[in-house]
């Protein structure tokens, strides 16, 4: 039960977006029980953002998990997801942030899980 949001500040076409959709589909499985069958994603892109100062491309990705996680699969998602933005964006890693939060209580079809 991952979700994640992408804001980023440049434009997101279609087709990019629909890579970026794989691509997160795939990295989401660096968390041990996590996968794409129950992932869902949001993209806001064009967003009025100003980081360090800047208006250079820059992007936050917010990522929810039901449950929890080790440090070492949230650093090796971080650097994933990042190169995947960083690839299919052209937005340099060091303008992006990724915040995890850590849900214990999760709703799905009525009920909780």
């Amino acid at each position: 039960m991952p979700f994640i949001e992408l804001k980023a500040s440049v434009s997101i076409s279609k087709e990019k977006e629909i890579e970026l959709k794989s691509a997160f589909g795939e990295a989401i499985t660096i968390i041990p029980g996590k996968s794409e069958q129950w992932l869902m994603l949001n993209f806001c892109d064009e967003q009025r953002m100003w980081f360090k100062g800047s208006e250079k491309p820059c992007a936050v990705l917010e990522i929810k998990i039901y449950g929890s996680s080790s440090a070492k699969n949230y650093d090796n998602l971080t650097s994933k997801l990042t190169e995947i933005i960083s690839d299919k964006l052209g937005i340099s890693s060091d303008r992006i942030y990724v915040k995890y939060d850590e849900i214990e209580y999760w709703g799905y079809a009525g009920s909780n899980f």
